[in-house]
């Protein structure tokens, strides 16, 4: 790790995966993947934390984009030209971060997702 610091244990998960994998595997197919998870394993908190931001992330942007596209032209461009970049951008810094075993907030989603389940 960097820094010298030593691997944390961030608890079991209800399949025996590492935590840390089963994190970044909430947002391989965006807002599906997260779902999937809180469904499957309802066990960790780390898990069910990153599995929820992947809901609220990418469901509001899988939302985001139906409306963009509902308003033409300009909103197709955003559809287009926004939406996608955005969405890669926050898929891979999420999957990395989650990963490294990070609990790493969207502002707003993090927040929320913290809410959801009780801190």
């Amino acid at each position: 790790m960097a820094g010298g610091s030593a691997p944390r244990d961030l608890g079991p998960t209800t399949s025996g995966v590492d935590a840390k994998v089963l994190a970044a595997v909430a947002y391989l197919i965006g807002w599906a993947s997260g779902a999937a998870l809180l469904f499957f394993d309802q066990e960790n908190r780390f898990v069910r934390f990153h599995a929820l931001q992947s809901v609220i992330v990418f469901g509001g942007l899988s939302l985001a984009w139906m409306i963009a596209l509902s308003v033409p032209p300009f909103g197709w461009l955003v559809a287009v030209f926004v939406i996608p970049p955005v969405s890669a951008v926050l898929w891979l810094v999420l999957m990395y971060k989650a990963y490294q075993g990070e609990r790493f907030h969207i502002p707003g989603a993090g927040d929320l997702a913290e809410q959801a389940m009780g801190r």
